[in-house]
This record gives structure tokens, sequence and C-alpha cells, in this order.
């Protein structure tokens, strides 16, 4: 596996790499890879099924200048920002039967992540089927988005993040994972007591990456960034 630190000028563009990672992969022109990036300011993503008026404080937004912008995986609308660490992995259907299907893809992943970023201490769990949690508290969250051959798993890890910007900008969420038990932002997430380098370095570890990717599918990526700056597509749902 390659890996790859990355972060582009734009927000649109970073959205559109991933994507552009995997289709790579899935046409055989890339293979697996591990990206992390991180964008300096507060900035909303919504999942490719999110409703807007339902996750986001859109008047709020507006008035702080605070982008919105759709991803092409499933699963809740995110906000970004300085002290959120993002990492993406393409991952090879032959590399484990688990990744076979969603559940227990979750399962695998988030197995290995969790023990990497825990170094064998018994806080950090899975909880729901897409996040992990430290002491019952969210600190990251994923989604996917699957091809034949090849998935994209993605996922936010706090670890510095302004925490005090989530209900100023993202509503309660209507649907809920039980292990919320109808907290609010600030009693439910939590940042990780981690630096952001430190968490590079140990998840590169995890996923034993042995070269760094010098040439990303860039032609793709600006192909790709036409769609999530479309308003259409932002504004779907």
């Amino acid at each position: 596996m390659r890996f790859l630190d990355l972060t582009l000028p734009s927000l649109v563009e970073n959205l559109a790499l991933d994507e552009a990672l995997l289709l790579a992969a899935e046409s055989g022109d890339g293979g697996e890879v591990l990206r992390v990036w991180e964008w300096p300011s507060p900035a909303i993503v919504l999942g490719s099924g999110g409703r807007l008026a339902e996750d986001v404080d859109e008047v709020t937004c507006i008035a702080d200048d605070v982008p919105i912008l759709r991803r092409s995986s499933g699963g809740g609308t995110v906000l970004l920002g300085r002290g959120c660490l993002l990492y993406t992995l393409i991952l090879s259907y032959e590399r484990a039967p688990a990744l076979g299907e969603i559940r227990p893809s979750y399962r695998f992943i988030l197995d290995r992540i969790g023990q990497a970023l825990a170094k064998g201490t018994d806080c950090i769990e899975q909880a729901g089927i897409s996040d992990l949690a430290l002491d019952g508290r969210k600190f990251s969250g994923t989604a996917q988005q699957r091809k034949r051959s090849f998935l994209l798993h993605h996922g936010t890890l706090l670890y510095a993040f302004d925490l005090s910007f989530l209900p100023r900008y993202l509503r309660e969420p209507p649907r809920q994972p039980e292990y919320r038990e109808r907290r609010d932002h600030l009693a439910f997430v939590c940042n990780l007591p981690l630096d952001g380098e430190e968490m590079k370095r140990r998840l590169s570890h995890a996923w034993a990456t042995e070269t760094s990717l010098i040439r990303w599918p860039n032609e793709l990526v600006q192909q790709l960034v036409e769609k999530y700056s479309n308003t259409e597509w932002i504004r779907r749902f």
C-alpha cells in the first residue's frame, strides 16, 4: 500500500481526489492507498444522501462564510476544520474476505485503526456501525463508497478540534446511533488525546504503507471538480 499526505488547495479538489483515487484503482491505473489530509477552517460536508435542511444551520454557515459541500460516499454530515485529521483508504476486496460486505468491512477496518490509535488500551472501541469512540464518546465517523474491485473508506479523526463549532453549524441529527443516547453534540463528541503527526504515523504503521504515492490522478480530479462544485449536486436533498 502507498501513502499520500496531501491537502489540495481547494475543498472541492480534496473531495474529488478521494473519488479519483477510487476510480483510478478500479480502472487498473492505481491501487491501494492510504491518504491523510486536513482542512484549516470550518467546512460542512454532507454525505451523498444527506439532507441539508435537516443537518445544517445554513443561515449561520452563510453568515460565517462556512462552505457546504457534498461527498460521493454515504454516511452522515461532518464538520471539518483545524484539529480534524481526515484519512482515506482505497482497499482491494482481495485483501480480506470481510471487505466484501458492508458491516464486516467496517469491523475489519475500524478494528485495525482503533488498535493502532489505542496502543493496547481498552478505551477505544467501535461504536454503532461506523464510528470510533473513546470512553463512549465519538471522535471518529466514517463512510464508504464501493465499486466492483475496490472500496473507498474515509473518515474523520478529531484530536484538537474546536468542539464549540458543532452546535453552531450542525443541527442535532434526526437519525442517531443507539449508543448516542440522545446526547447533544458537546456531550457526545470528544477529541482523541494524540497529535496529528502521531496519528499519521500510527495509521501508516497499521496499514504497512511501503512507499509514498508520488503521482496522483490529477486530471481525473479536475474532471470531478465540476461535479463537486455543482449547486444541484450539493443541494440535491
